[in-house]
């Protein structure tokens, strides 16, 4: 009984050893996976069909949405750490709230393309938008997997799994927001300079 029990906590411990590893290693093959996507786009560029036209307003504003939302998941970690765990919750929840309006305002700036008549495909269609509307989409499905991850930290938080001696499994939901936070504005930046 005290040998399975030892064997369980030192499972435990490897497997605490190596989550942020794995974690990083993730993170690398989606920074390839859009890496190819806008060097892609970069090649693209080049062909006669190619029609250059600004981002849509609500790009702009999810990116302060976006840009906030790290910041308040910065304060909860911070907070979780000083174990003013309440507060943490809070600035979690306003994380997430955040994470929902990001992805509302990029629904609203794929309209705004529509109704410019820039479309992902048809006969309507150009290599331009449908490369800007499938990397924002791209994001977007990572940004909902951030979300989910988002909504596993408040439960967590809500049965008080994370306080200041354990904040391994909230730090690894915020690498991974801060990553799909960092990648949007990089993103961002990339289709508003390479033009």
């Amino acid at each position: 009984m005290q040998e399975e029990k030892t064997l369980q906590q030192e499972l435990r411990t490897a497997q605490r050893k190596t989550a942020k590893p794995m974690l990083w290693i993730s993170i690398i093959s989606m920074i390839m996976f859009f890496a190819g996507l806008t060097s892609a786009y970069v090649i693209s560029m080049k062909r006669e069909d190619w029609v250059s036209f600004d981002l849509p307003q609500a790009f702009y504003t999810s990116t302060a949405a976006i840009v906030l939302s790290s910041i308040t998941l910065i304060i909860a970690k911070r907070l979780i750490k000083q174990n003013k765990l309440q507060l943490s919750l809070i600035f979690t929840v306003v994380t997430f709230v955040l994470g929902l309006v990001f992805v509302w305002l990029q629904y609203v700036g794929f309209n705004e393309l529509k109704s410019i008549g820039l479309y992902f495909t048809g006969p309507e269609s150009t290599v331009s938008t449908s490369f800007i509307i499938g990397i924002t989409f791209m994001h977007v499905l990572h940004l909902i997997a951030g979300i989910v991850v988002l909504l596993v930290l408040i439960i967590n938080q809500i049965r008080k799994k994370y306080h200041a001696e354990d904040v391994l499994g909230f730090e690894l939901g915020a690498i991974f927001w801060h990553f799909v936070d960092i990648l949007w504005i990089y993103l961002f930046l990339f289709f508003n300079f390479i033009k």
